[in-house]
């Protein structure tokens, strides 16, 4: 998931980053980091699911709607790039996987 990704770069801690990679339910996160991570997965798996007690959720988890908007813009992204990347089969630079590592 590249949900780890974006943390280790922007948290500059690979270790949670790769809990979030291998299970972000085991992750060491805030209620606010898994509420989000949650929806960003139901946008993945189940969006035509996206109900108002979602987006609620999200609210007291203190996200406005344009933070909501955010996630889910962020999430559709990636799963449109992900899904293109599979298509033509590419990969990652090498680099990538250090990105955020304090090399």
């Amino acid at each position: 998931m590249a949900h780890g990704a974006a943390l280790r770069v922007l948290s500059k801690n690979p270790y949670i980053a790769d809990q979030v990679s291998a299970n972000y339910r085991h992750a060491d996160l805030t209620p606010r980091q898994r509420a989000m991570l949650d929806f960003a997965v139901k946008i993945t798996v189940d969006s035509a699911a996206i109900a108002e007690p979602d987006l609620e959720a999200l609210r007291r988890q203190g996200f406005s709607d344009s933070d909501i908007w955010d996630i889910g813009s962020i999430a559709a992204f990636f799963n449109f790039s992900n899904r293109m990347a599979s298509l033509s089969a590419m990969r990652p630079k090498r680099e990538f996987y250090t990105m955020g590592r304090g090399q």
